[in-house]
């Protein structure tokens, strides 16, 4: 029997969550939004994703409400992505994420996430420590950490060494390929 593209027969909210996230790449690009990236090439240079599966989260995502697809250039037509309050919901699931494969797997620190206030690594659940609070995904800062390449060969790998607030834009170099997931 051939495995199922769908959850139908489930009645749980995790289930759901999966029709939407659950499928290869979608978490990676979702996370690369929340680290700025928000151009096709950026995704597609950063993520090593074939051009196919990247425009289909793209369009997958954009249609669901976790991304919002906005014009930046006219000529040639040219479009950004950025999370919408649905996409950026997911930073606890994501941050979570992160912590288990790096507690399970031994991997060193690639980044880490500071309240950009008072500059106090977060807390396991996205909390600082020395405030108190948890603190709003525009408020938390990220930096390198020991276990990130010093010296990457792609520019969006480049332009995340550089400490910034999760959302912010990166500032690379410029891309030159069209997106194709809903052209002009």
């Amino acid at each position: 029997m051939a495995l199922g593209k769908d959850y139908a027969t489930q009645e749980c909210s995790i289930a759901r969550a999966l029709e939407i996230v659950g499928e290869r790449w979608t978490l990676l690009v979702v996370r690369d939004a929340l680290y700025g990236i928000r151009r096709y090439n950026d995704f597609l240079v950063h993520l090593g994703i074939p051009r196919a599966v990247l425009a289909a989260r793209l369009q997958a995502l954009t249609a669901e409400g976790v991304l919002d697809k906005r014009r930046y250039q006219q000529s040639p037509p040219r479009d950004e992505y950025v999370l919408t309050d649905r996409g950026i919901a997911l930073w606890p699931t994501l941050r979570s994420l992160g912590l288990w494969g790096r507690e399970h797997f031994g991997e060193e620190k690639l980044r880490v996430f500071r309240h950009a206030d008072c500059g106090t690594e977060l807390g396991p659940y996205g909390e600082c420590p020395a405030c108190g609070t948890v603190v709003p995904v525009p408020d938390v800062e990220m930096v390198p950490g020991p276990g990130l390449d010093p010296d990457p060969a792609d520019p969006v790998s480049r332009a995340l060494l550089k400490p910034k607030r999760l959302l912010q834009p990166i500032d690379a170099e410029p891309a030159d390929v069209a997106d194709p997931v809903h052209p002009v």
